[in-house]
């Protein structure tokens, strides 16, 4: 996705963090907030991790138990920054990498396990990549029909992703097509390659009572719900997924002003990890320097 633009811990937080989380929203109190709006989702800071800040977060899952993130990075970034995707070490949140991507070539994105595989998209490429879930060795390249690939999460049977628009696309793996496909790559050098399409399954547009919701980012399924960061906001989406309304929003400013206050160079809110055998959610964001352990109304 986009870089950023950002205008202008312990275990245990600061009790200001604790209130603002659980806090009511005045402006909603106040009646400002159109009736068939999405109600705002309270929640509370169970505990927290440190993050790396060198990792400019683009996917964000547990699987097996193991805390994985995704990460993206363009030519011209710090050269500490990297395309790659690896388990986190949340005692002290640096990420062991299980494949990483030519940083001149690609902005890695979001991942998904489904099937015995990883896959991973990148930003502006249209390319995509599929390992072995357990040994981590490539297995093969795909393509996606959008222009950009930003989140990525599955229902058990479809890759789920998104796109940056207010469209969530769900693509078949196990009905593939050749397509060729231009590749214009990070550093403007060009390649044409033929490169096994997924059939698209289903288009779901996301719209709240405003109509259609963009710049939808990383994705996570919980207990039949999508819930997805919306770039360049501090919002978590709760989706149906039937409808593509928005029936919920958790507002995640006090997560921001804290992460931001921590380290001046923290960006944007991106990242949400569920895991359904213990119930935690993480969330965190790009180059923040915390991983929270958050509770919320399922």
């Amino acid at each position: 996705m986009p870089i950023s633009v950002h205008h202008s811990v312990p275990f245990l937080l600061t009790l200001s963090l604790l209130a603002a989380c659980n806090g009511h929203d005045k402006t909603a109190d106040a009646g400002t907030i159109p009736d068939n709006a999405p109600p705002t989702l309270n929640f509370t800071v169970v505990k927290t991790y440190p993050h790396d800040t060198s990792a400019y977060t683009e996917g964000f899952l547990f699987h097996d138990g193991d805390l994985y993130e995704s990460t993206g990075t363009e030519a011209a970034s710090m050269p500490g920054r990297r395309s790659l995707f690896g388990t986190v070490d949340l005692t002290t949140g640096k990420i062991t990498p299980k494949a990483q991507l030519d940083r001149e070539k690609y902005f890695g994105e979001g991942i998904v396990f489904l099937h015995g595989k990883v896959y991973e998209l990148t930003y502006t490429t249209k390319t995509g990549f599929i390992y072995d879930a357990k040994t981590f060795n490539k297995l093969g390249e795909f393509t996606f029909p959008m222009k950009e690939g930003w989140g990525m999460t599955t229902d058990g049977k479809y890759l789920i992703m998104s796109d940056g628009t207010s469209n969530i696309d769900y693509f078949d793996p196990d009905s593939t097509h050749p397509e060729q496909v231009k590749i214009v790559y990070d550093d403007s050098t060009t390649a044409t390659k033929t490169l096994p399409s997924f059939r698209l399954a289903r288009v779901l547009g996301v719209t709240d009572n405003n109509g259609p919701v963009s710049n939808i980012n990383e994705l996570e399924l919980i207990k039949g719900y999508l819930y997805a960061n919306q770039w360049l906001t501090n919002y978590i989406l709760k989706i149906d997924p039937e409808s593509g309304k928005v029936v919920g929003r958790l507002k995640m400013d006090s997560l921001v002003t804290d992460a931001r206050n921590k380290f001046s160079e923290a960006e944007s809110l991106n990242g949400i990890a569920y895991d359904s055998t213990t119930g935690k959610i993480l969330v965190t964001g790009k180059l923040w320097p915390t991983i929270y352990e958050i509770k919320f109304p399922l």
